[in-house]
């Protein structure tokens, strides 16, 4: 009887499970994108019962109510949710942990906690956050040793990268490699980006001759297999402005300080009554353009069966400049394909293809003359248009009251109007590869990368007159350039993986990899263009003639030939090592000299793997690291240099006639060799609190030696001193970078709906050169002013590109400070007065002159640093991104030495009697050496920018799905906010990008502010 109510019981009570089982269904989808998410696993917690979602994310499984169903997929975080009907929609979290266990690193992947070497990582999420005209602007702030400075803020304008500080006078770029392809990254659409990896050490050099700047690794978006199709179309709007105007002088206050000017040079005065000058015009207001539009459209489609996966992509870019109008613009269009496919079980084909074009229009920038130097210059008391509404002409010197301007200044408003520089690039580049699976764990790839681009420049020089400038053009002129560029790579190598016994862990890569470029240009020239109409600007329609050569052209061809291997082992995922070398053949040197070894070797302790070491919640990871290693550059000094080339010029007598012909330009140095870095480093990468804080330390030495010194100076009888001709280039250079890095990263979350990721890092360096063995122990570079002598050199025990002049040591005061101090009338002849710049005698000689000059700044940081932060509250989310660099200096160039043009504001606090100014000198007409380069013009260029501010939100699934979209989130933002600096000009992280000219400044052009509107939609 008590057998037969157990057996009745357990019926009702299984009956009633039974009953209380409901059909489940509902969709899987990615946070990131709001993509459906194929091949989740999808369990009942604690059962055996489970699914997985179908190609549209979607899913159907059988549990009770109350039940928990646990989601999980391979790199995201595994979620669990309860069921309370019949739907449960969920959507996935990259684990950020698991993404970025491996990562790129040259010829293969390592996993993160093995690498040995130091290394940056950038994500497309990063990168999307902070919405890049150009990518290179996504690595600032973000990696830790890296940073990127303007070259100008005009649209299209080059970005310079540094890795690790200043190596070489000659080129100090990074290469850049996409997808396996020595390519430029300047060129990439930014959504085309899945990943950025940055080799800053040793971990470089199985890339030999092409890695002594470091190597960027590029990753771009494929397709994902057993996926539908979908769409991501990504579109903002904005509008720039300058984020800076100088202070300077209005036309009241102007006339003041020439009525004083005047008055100390014992003139008459200019301007006797200034009562009604009032403002006058300020010229920044008409150069400087407000509202100006920024658009950008990207569109990609993707996705992938169970043997191919494909991703295409389009992308278009519209930005003006915020000087010039239709005169300084930039348009972007890229159209990108992207193809895998299992051709079979072992055969494995990758594609890569992407078409740029883009049209550039710009202005004379950053240079003595540009629009924003003529700007700064010409005085308030001028209109822009005169009283028949004609271009203001303004005057080069006079009986007027500010008429002396010299021969430069011009209506920079006429110096637009008259611009028409029009450059067109078009550019094919990809990758096409195949992976074979020879045997078990060895797989031989064959990859061809290519690279071919064609470029149209047409310059239009208009019949003008600005009233006797040097800018005067007395007959019309059209320049019209085409360039062919060309290189192409072919890789072979093979990764071969083997384990034994469980401990011992071996990859081992071998290869080689054969380099060509080629290309060659020419530029014509044909004069008097019809009715002088930019509508005529055509050669074919030129009717003039010139004594002149008015065509040439360049045309080179360089290759390399390479051999590299790399053996990875670690035992039992605690010690690791890795040795590598490479042998490059460089066609850029002479036949002694053509081959070079690189080899290095990096090595890591995981501590936290030993037996010994007690896991605790404080320290759950701890890795020790060091790297050294030989790295080449065979780039950036010019080719052929061991050889003489006939690109000089002479003249010859023929038959009693004067001719004009070719000579030897070059002299040829047969034995100029590799560049040669040699990177040491030594690192550690920490993890807290279950993974929460992470943190990294390296501190590196990179010393570069064998630097090309170009112009060693040799014996005149030569003849190097001809038109065309230079003296010989030699390895004469050595120069050390030091510093230290620390990168401090922590995630967490709070609660369900509360995420958030905040980062900092910070690199210490100091840059030295070390030798300078070319006769003289300098080398000198830059211009101040007009004729005055170089003011940067590259000197033994200095930073490189140190700025050089005259320290001074405030202002006379009164005659009896300049009769008690060192005679300085030697600086530039004249003998100063009261209100004059006192000098530093450095040597203790008695006398002022030019064995006094010494060091009076640097362009170099003494320190970078980013802070990131990012949060996430339900739909919302924000992130914020800033820079900071301390320690550079900048000089003030931008101001000309003539008496009647325009000044910055700061001379309102100069010296006009005792005790009135110690750090601004007076103002006269007469002759004084206060204008000569000394450190007065340095400024400190230190500052802290607000790169990226961004607030979006993400519209609740459950009611885009309806429409069919997956995920759809409006955003507004700004770049370039705010820029907290001392300098007076417009942009303290701007840099020429040139070694030896970085911190002058002739007026850069400001990098814009930009507040976007946004919209990432996908279905």
């Amino acid at each position: 009887m008590k057998s037969k109510l157990f057996l009745i019981a357990f019926l009702l009570i299984s009956t009633f499970g039974f009953a209380q089982n409901m059909e489940v269904s509902g969709k899987v989808n990615e946070v990131a994108t709001g993509l459906p998410m194929p091949g989740v696993n999808v369990t009942v917690k604690n059962s055996t019962v489970g699914t997985v979602t179908d190609m549209d994310g979607n899913y159907t499984i059988s549990a009770p109510k109350g039940a928990v169903l646990v989601f999980s997929f391979v790199g995201f975080k595994s979620l669990e949710a309860t069921v309370t009907g019949p739907n449960v929609t969920v959507s996935l979290q990259e684990d950020a942990k698991t993404l970025e266990e491996v990562v790129v690193i040259g010829y293969g992947t390592q996993k993160k906690k093995e690498v040995t070497g130091a290394v940056g990582f950038v994500d497309s999420k990063t990168i999307d956050q902070l919405k890049p005209v150009k990518v290179e602007q996504a690595l600032q702030g973000t990696v830790s040793g890296v940073n990127v400075t303007t070259t100008s803020g005009a649209p299209g304008a080059n970005l310079s990268i540094r890795i690790r500080g200043i190596g070489t006078n000659g080129n100090n770029d990074p290469a850049v490699i996409i997808d396996g392809y020595l390519g430029d990254i300047n060129l990439l659409n930014p959504n085309d980006i899945e990943s950025i990896t940055v080799l800053k050490d040793a971990q470089a050099a199985i890339y030999g001759t092409i890695a002594a700047n470091g190597i960027i690794l590029v990753t771009t978006k494929k397709g994902r297999k057993n996926s539908k199709t979908t769409f991501s179309f990504n579109t903002y709007t904005g509008f720039q402005e300058t984020s800076k105007k100088m202070n300077l002088l209005n036309a009241t206050e102007y006339a003041l300080l020439q009525n004083e000017r005047y008055a100390n040079g014992g003139k008459a005065l200019p301007f006797p009554d200034v009562s009604g000058i009032g403002v006058g015009t300020d010229w920044q207001d008409e150069v400087f353009n407000k509202g100006v539009p920024l658009v950008n459209h990207d569109l990609t489609i993707s996705g992938g069966g169970e043997k191919i996966t494909y991703s295409v992509s389009g992308s278009h870019l519209d930005q003006e400049g915020i000087i010039g109008g239709n005169k300084s613009s930039f348009e972007r269009n890229t159209g990108r394909l992207s193809l895998t496919a299992d051709l079979t079980d072992k055969l494995k084909l990758n594609t890569n293809a992407t078409y740029t074009s883009f049209d550039r229009k710009n202005l004379n920038e950053n240079v003595l003359g540009s629009v924003l130097f003529n700007a700064i210059n010409t005085p308030s008391i001028y209109t822009p248009y005169d009283s028949n509404g004609d271009l203001t002409v303004l005057p080069s010197g006079g009986a007027a009251p500010g008429s002396n301007l010299g021969i430069e200044i011009i209506n920079p408003l006429a110096q637009i109007e008259n611009t028409y520089n029009y450059y067109n690039l078009k550019k094919l580049n990809g990758t096409i590869g195949l992976d074979y699976e020879l045997i078990k764990d060895l797989v031989v790839t064959g990859r061809v990368g290519f690279n071919t681009q064609n470029a149209r420049q047409k310059v239009f020089n208009k019949m003008v007159s600005y009233g006797g400038k040097v800018f005067d053009n007395p007959r019309s002129s059209v320049n019209q350039n085409a360039f062919q560029d060309n290189n192409y790579s072919f890789d072979l190598y093979a990764n071969y993986k083997k384990s034994f016994a469980e401990a011992h862990n071996f990859t081992f890569t071998l290869g080689m990899t054969a380099y060509k470029e080629w290309g060659e240009g020419l530029y014509a020239t044909g004069f008097d263009v019809p009715n002088n109409d930019i509508r005529n600007a055509d050669i074919s329609l030129t009717t003039g003639f010139s004594e002149s050569k008015t065509a040439s052209s360049y045309k080179y061809d360089n290759r390399r030939l390479s051999h590299f291997a790399r053996l990875q082992y670690d035992y039992k995922g605690r010690y690791l090592l890795s040795g590598m070398i490479r042998r490059d053949l460089s066609t850029r040197f002479g036949p002694g000299n053509q081959v070079a070894y690189f080899p290095s070797v990096t090595g890591g302790w995981i501590l936290s793997n030993e037996s010994f070491y007690k896991q605790s919640k404080a320290v759950s990871f701890a890795k020790l690291r060091a790297s050294y290693g030989s790295l080449g550059n065979d780039v950036g000094f010019g080719d052929n240099k061991y050889i003489g080339l006939l690109d000089g010029e002479a003249s010859y007598i023929f038959d009693g006639q004067l001719v004009q012909g070719t000579a030897i330009g070059g002299l040829a140095n047969p034995n100029i060799k590799w560049e040669e870095a040699r990177k040491f480093d030594v690192g550690a990468d920490l993890r807290f609190i279950n993974d929460k804080l992470e943190f990294t330390a390296d501190y590196f030495i990179d010393t570069r030696k064998d630097l090309i010194i170009p112009g060693i100076p040799v014996s005149g009888i030569i003849g190097t001193y001809g038109p065309g001709g230079q003296n010989p280039a030699i390895n004469a250079g050595k120069v050390e970078n030091k510093g230290l890095e620390l990168a401090l990263t922590y995630s967490d979350k709070i609660g369900d709906d509360f995420s958030f990721r905040t980062s900092y890092n910070v690199t210490f360096l100091k840059n030295e050169v070390l030798e300078v063995n070319n006769g003289t122990g300098y080398l000198e570079g830059g211009g101040f002013g007009v004729g005055q002598p170089a003011m940067t050199r590259m000197e033994v025990g200095m930073p490189l590109g140190y700025f050089y002049g005259y320290k001074t040591a405030g202002i006379f005061q009164n005659q009896a400070e300049v009769d008690a101090h060192a005679d300085q009338t030697g600086v530039n002849g004249s003998a100063p007065a009261p209100g004059d710049i006192r000098f530093v005698d450095m040597n203790g000689d008695g006398i002022v002159d030019v064995r006094d000059k010494t060091k009076v700044g640097d362009p170099i940081p003494d320190a970078t640093m980013g802070f990131n932060i990012q949060l996430n509250y339900k739909g919302f989310d924000f992130a914020a991104y800033a820079f900071a660099s301390l320690g550079n200096d900048m000089v003030r160039n931008y101001e000309r030495d003539a008496a009647d043009v325009n000044r910055s504001n700061y001379l309102l606090g100069r010296w006009h009697g005792e005790g009135t100014s110690n750090s601004v000198p007076r103002v006269t007409t007469g002759n004084t050496a206060n204008n000569v380069f000394s450190d007065y013009f340095v400024e400190d260029a230190s500052y802290c920018r607000i790169q990226n501010i961004q607030l979006g939100y993400t519209i609740n699934n459950n009611f885009t799905q309806k429409s069919g979209i997956t995920k759809l989130r409006l955003y507004v933002g700004a770049n370039n906010l705010y820029t907290f600096t001392k300098y007076r000009g417009y942009d303290p992280g701007a840099s020429s990008g040139a070694p030896l000219s970085s911190g002058i400044d002739f007026g850069f052009y400001p990098v814009p502010r930009t507040y976007l509107l946004g919209l990432n939609l996908n279905f």
